[in-house]
């Protein structure tokens, strides 16, 4: 069966009515290139319909109790179970991944469902001591309104339910614009929304307002239509840093809030102390894991110049027994993404070539199998020092190799980029691991003990610093991006003493 054909199956098995979609506009799986679908896009003004309907979705969801509306990403999460195999192997075929790595996203997307239930009944303010007699003040949280969530390929169903999930049980509506390039899982995680939607008015009575959760599938326009509407209460992109310097500042413009996930250039130090062996897995999974394509992957290395030949020598040759090919026929790194990613990678190979860098691999291979998709066997590059093309992430599986002597300046070496996402460290010294965690050491939003830099889960919150955007979705308090804070003062009394002492009789 064509990937095509696995496509149309896969869509109408989760509920896509596939007569519905059709339109011009070209999908195409980055496993071999071919066309697996040809759909309809959003215009501008439509955009604007639907954030309209989202808006009153969000008037009449608010009013729902919040342990209800825990039920409704309770029922989600049900149906994401009995979907997982098919939306799993979704993702596989419309982004290139391996199969267990489609199948640990949409995990991803059912912890998060069952962790919003639980925070379903935990939305707690706090009780503020007062200084005037006879008044108690409070914190409370309420619905924030229409949340537009921006997605990138690499991720195309995990970071929409991070941030949908969080945002319904907090009373929100959901507006999402995925990646063009990865349309047809949005569409399917649509059509399992509208399924326990169904199954919510069944078991509550309550008929799930239309436009709680919303599609706009486009281009860059329709995309900047969600940014620059002021019934967008929240806009949560995810992508590159260039994409947020567009976004921030329009959606800044009318006083709207952002949270902002973008780019990596995550790093990991190996120290003398380390386990090599723990290590090294650690840097193979890292950094070739969804070809390089992680918001997390590894992409600088810093080892100890005692044990980096050592250390080199053993990735090169995990590297070497890696194989590559079909991500759904068992191989452990599939594709880039399409052709622009390819050519960004040969870039970066260049200029960090002409700074002085020794390259192991990069190249594309399988063209004769695959003329039509990029497959590449992933880059170990060796360089004299942290460099400018080391500074710059590149979306693609090249490793960035250096050896340093003391440890304080590895930490100024992993600070001393842009980025501010992930971070680890190899050790088995509590003086090391314990400054690298401390305000001293990793200034990322993520910082690993003998641990790679990728693999988060959702329990805790997940963002970065610096050119990472400062954003933090998932779990621990992220829930609060999508409410607002209100501060109350009760006066139970039969007097109006006014703060500070102030008299105005």
């Amino acid at each position: 069966m064509s990937l095509a054909d696995q496509t149309q199956a896969l869509l109408a098995k989760m509920g896509v009515s596939l007569d519905t979609i059709k339109g011009d506009f070209s999908v195409h799986s980055p496993i071999d290139g071919s066309q697996i679908a040809s759909i309809g896009l959003n215009s501008t003004d439509n955009a604007a319909k639907i954030i309209s309907d989202a808006k009153s979705a969000f008037t009449a969801w608010r009013k729902i109790p919040a342990p209800k509306r825990g039920e409704l990403v309770r029922l989600l999460g049900e149906v994401l179970r009995e979907h997982k195999d098919d939306l799993g192997s979704l993702v596989s075929i419309e982004v290139g991944k391996i199969t267990a790595e489609g199948l640990g996203e949409v995990q991803e997307m059912i912890d998060i469902c069952d962790f919003a239930v639980g925070l379903s009944r935990q939305l707690y303010g706090l009780t503020i001591a007062s200084e005037r007699p006879s008044h108690h003040m409070r914190e409370t949280w309420h619905p924030l309104g229409v949340i537009g969530v921006i997605s990138a390929f690499n991720f195309p169903v995990a970071v929409w339910s991070w941030n949908a999930a969080l945002a319904w049980v907090c009373g929100n509506s959901v507006v999402w614009k995925p990646s063009e390039k990865t349309p047809l899982t949005a569409l399917a995680c649509q059509a399992l929304f509208e399924k326990a939607a169904v199954k919510f008015a069944q078991s509550t009575g309550i008929a799930v307002p239309s436009g709680l959760s919303s599609l706009l599938i486009g281009e860059a326009d329709v995309g900047n239509a969600l940014v620059e509407n002021h019934n967008i209460s929240l806009v949560s992109a995810t992508g590159s840093t260039r994409m947020g310097r567009t976004v921030a500042p329009k959606v800044a413009e009318r006083f709207g809030k952002c949270l902002l996930e973008l780019g990596g250039n995550n790093a990991m130090i190996v120290t003398p102390s380390a386990d090599l062996e723990l290590a090294v897995r650690a840097i193979l999974f890292s950094a070739v894991g969804t070809a390089g394509q992680r918001c997390t992957t590894l992409r600088r290395l810093f080892i100890h110049n005692s044990i980096k030949d050592n250390v080199v020598e053993r990735v090169k040759k995990s590297y070497a027994s890696i194989s590559i090919g079909n991500p759904m026929k068992g191989n452990l790194v599939g594709p880039l993404i399409d052709k622009e990613s390819f050519n960004n990678m040969q870039k970066s190979i260049a200029n960090a070539i002409s700074e002085g860098g020794v390259v192991t691999g990069g190249e594309r291979v399988l063209i004769d199998t695959y003329p039509d998709a990029y497959y590449v066997q992933p880059a170990i590059i060796e360089m004299p020092n942290q460099t400018d093309a080391v500074k710059n992430e590149t979306f693609a599986p090249i490793l960035y190799v250096m050896g340093y002597d003391d440890f304080k300046e590895v930490i100024e070496l992993q600070n001393n980029v842009p980025q501010g996402l992930s971070s680890c460290i190899f050790s088995d010294s509590v003086r090391e691991t314990e400054f690298f965690l401390s305000d001293e050491g990793s200034d990322c939003g993520i910082a690993n003990v003998n641990i790679g830099t990728s693999g988060a889960e959702i329990g805790g919150a997940f963002g970065g610093e610096k050119e990472t955007g400062g954003g933090r979705e998932s779990g621990s308090d992220a829930w609060k991006n999508y409410m607002r804070r209100q501060t109350n003062t009760i006066n139970y009394s039969l007097d109006l003493p006014l703060a500070q002492g102030i008299s105005f009789d």
